[in-house]
């Protein structure tokens, strides 16, 4: 598996400092992208340049990065997203871990229904509206039946001809996962996302993953850098 590292924070608008932290603390080895927390362009190109299967941030804007990467080697990818926010806030022209679904989006990278969105709790009014469209799974389904919405978002992704996978660690209920920015109440046990995450794997065009939120600074007793550490194996 080729990790590439992405120690990127200026994205998370001030509120996840330390989460450019998380690369080192979750993988020996892999390949280091040069970011520029001052220049977000400039980052975001760099991201887009790397190859690899397993991408490990930073903050959730550096999906934007590595997605527009991934595009240019398929013609119809799909996104899955395991995240408590659906992240398409309307910010600023910059890309940030709030909007920047809402960006791939206008800015003609990835269409509506090639994206699935799971674990989602907390909606703003703009949001709700802009996510129509979309593949939503909210955690309240999850609690129902977990295993349908598994299979639903499995039988989905087979209209992709090539599926990225992107984990934002707050989508864990924070009693397992506190090392992150946002902590959002009733969300997924670790055994509930590892499920998930092990079908996922199964799938022959999933071609790329990446891991992003994680913040040692802000973690307790190392939980949920060793929370980071199982999902990377489930790839490995």
């Amino acid at each position: 598996m080729h990790i590439v590292k992405v120690p990127y924070f200026r994205g998370s608008l001030g509120k996840n400092i330390g989460c450019e932290k998380a690369p080192d603390f979750l993988a020996e080895n892999g390949e280091l992208v040069l970011v520029n927390q001052n220049n977000v362009d400039e980052t975001m190109k760099a991201i887009a340049e790397m190859k690899g299967d397993f991408f490990i941030g930073g903050d959730h804007s550096i999906t934007y990065g590595s997605f527009n990467g991934f595009t240019r080697s398929y013609k119809n990818p799909g996104l899955i997203v395991f995240d408590a926010h659906p992240d398409a806030e309307v910010t600023s022209n910059s890309v940030t871990h709030e909007d920047f679904l809402r960006k791939l989006v206008e800015d003609g990278v990835l269409k509506k229904e090639n994206i699935i969105l799971i674990g989602i709790r907390a909606i703003s009014k703009n949001e709700k509206e802009f996510i129509k469209g979309m593949h939503v799974f909210t955690m309240e389904q999850l609690f129902r039946n977990e295993e349908e919405v598994c299979d639903s978002l499995m039988e989905i992704s087979q209209s992709f001809d090539a599926v990225y996978l992107s984990v934002d660690i707050d989508v864990l209920d924070p009693a397992f996962a506190p090392g992150t920015g946002y902590l959002e109440p009733g969300g997924l046990s670790v055994s509930e996302l590892l499920y998930f995450l092990r079908r996922l794997r199964n799938l022959r065009h999933l071609k790329r993953v990446d891991l992003v939120e994680i913040n040692p600074d802000k973690d307790l007793n190392g939980m949920t850098i060793n929370i980071g550490k199982k999902i990377l194996e489930v790839f490995e």
